[in-house]
């Protein structure tokens, strides 16, 4: 099995930008653990970010026949991009939404979600936790444990 973490804009800067909010782990770091967790559950999983929503989308539709599902965190997009919702419906990949902070305790815009509707659940508010979690419900359903 092959699964797909796509981190959008700013995640980059995990570990420097606002801590209180989202911890002090890198993105690097992250992804290192969840490939090792990955790995002992068996999958493959690569990892892809961009600032860039037209590389999200790009690399998206580059995911077909490639995965079985995506892990997502799209950032500030995850509130804007009706383009990037269309991407994940348009592959038909599964998917799960996942954040680091829990979204509905913050700003009022951040408690929309244009890509929720579509995914096999949300995880939110559990720090870099939410990573771990989503792979867990990811595989869950993936392998019909749900």
């Amino acid at each position: 099995m092959r699964l797909l973490l796509i981190n959008g804009p700013n995640l980059n800067l995990l570990g420097q930008r606002e801590p209180s909010i989202y911890g002090s782990q890198t993105l690097e770091s992250i992804e290192t653990e969840l490939k090792k967790k990955a790995l002992t559950e068996g999958v493959q999983l690569d990892s892809f970010q961009s600032n860039f929503e037209g590389a999200l989308i790009d690399r998206i539709q580059k995911a077909v026949k490639e995965v079985d599902g995506i892990l997502i965190n799209a950032g500030a997009y995850t509130h804007t991009s009706i383009a990037l919702r269309d991407a994940l419906v348009g592959v038909e990949i599964p998917y799960v939404e996942l954040h680091l902070s829990n979204t509905h305790a913050r700003e009022q815009f951040r408690h929309s979600s244009f890509l929720s509707d579509n995914a096999v659940g949300v995880i939110s508010g559990f720090g870099a936790m939410s990573y771990h979690l989503a792979l867990q419900g990811l595989l869950a359903h993936l392998r019909k444990t749900v």
